[in-house]
């Protein structure tokens, strides 16, 4: 089974997201060392909470650049909520500098009647990169679940896999771009379809291991 390090810095639903990743058949290894990021032949960055205090989190565990090398190296990477915000440039949610592995910022759903922030709850996506590997044997319009406040707002707009809408503000909700996938919504807390999206993850894991 594909060993996959799930980040840990103290920012992510890291149980669900393991067991949803044995469920899916991979091996979660839970982590926040250097080494394991390296032998590890996928990486989950989860993430729960807000934006400065999760940076500061990763910086102080020195996991920036292990996680840009990550990336590099061409092995599949996953974020999670949080875990895909913080690979943006900066938040309007802090002051601190996001990672900067994706250009783009994180913005603040505009208050409209009728419409609760955070946003939260079950949502449909529309899928922008219908033959992304990510969304494989998923119904038209997935059902997922979202809890956030803030959404990715990208300066490439092809790197968007799916976007959702909320009130009358159609947002990024996922994006990939070569083996870098990133989805606001919790696949862990998204029932069958969720454990789908993790399984098609590791399906893809499993093709990049050489035989």
């Amino acid at each position: 089974m594909p060993v996959i390090a799930v980040i840990d810095y103290e920012m992510g639903n890291l149980h669900s997201v393991c067991k949803g990743l044995e469920k899916a058949g991979a091996t979660p290894k839970i982590t926040h060392s250097l080494k394991d990021l390296q032998q590890a032949d996928a990486v989950i960055l989860p993430g729960v909470g807000a934006f400065d205090p999760a940076v500061q989190h990763i910086r102080a565990r020195g996991l920036e650049q292990p996680i840009k090398e990550a990336i590099a190296s061409g092995k599949p990477f996953l974020g999670i909520c949080l875990g895909l915000q913080i690979l943006f440039e900066s938040s309007e949610e802090g002051k601190l500098p996001g990672l900067g592995i994706i250009k783009g910022k994180v913005r603040r759903f505009i208050p409209e009647p009728g419409i609760t922030i955070p946003h939260m709850g079950w949502n449909q996506l529309q899928l922008t990169q219908p033959k992304s590997i990510l969304w494989e044997h998923l119904p038209y319009q997935p059902w997922v679940y979202f809890v956030h406040s803030y959404y990715v707002d990208p300066i490439d707009p092809q790197i968007r896999a799916a976007t959702v809408s909320h009130g009358n503000q159609t947002v990024t909700a996922a994006i990939a771009t070569d083996n870098l996938m990133a989805v606001q919504f919790h696949p862990e807390k998204s029932s069958n379809i969720g454990l789908q999206i993790l399984s098609n993850f590791v399906s893809q894991v499993r093709e990049k291991i050489p035989a």
